[in-house]
């Protein structure tokens, strides 16, 4: 199971997470408690109850670079171009625009 911290701002919005039967991005609840939260996409507005997809959530899918971007990580990162959360994971640090991920490190990942 992959994760990885969503961002908007500086504030952390949410968490998306891999598995299995594909992907699932919840709402932290502290930020749907902000006065300031926001939607991170027009398609995921604002909930508790979190958003299921069999494959990557297109909003996070539009956030992988594309073209000779996405060749040249491929081949740095040496990530398969079917491994969409991988991608995600490498490239999408520091998007352009609001929304930004960070891997999520548990301590499982720190033995």
């Amino acid at each position: 199971m992959r994760q990885v911290v969503v961002y908007w701002k500086t504030l952390k919005a949410g968490i998306l997470t891999e598995k299995d039967k594909g992907f699932s991005f919840s709402y932290d609840p502290a930020y749907l408690a902000l006065p300031e939260a926001r939607a991170i996409s027009l398609t995921m507005p604002l909930q508790e109850a979190p958003f299921q997809c069999k494959t990557l959530h297109p909003f996070f899918d539009g956030l992988i670079p594309e073209g000779w971007l996405l060749d040249l990580a491929q081949k740095n990162w040496k990530i398969d171009d079917r491994d969409r959360m991988a991608l995600l994971m490498a490239c999408c640090r520091d998007c352009i625009g609001a929304v930004s991920v960070e891997p999520l490190v548990t301590q499982e990942d720190d033995d």
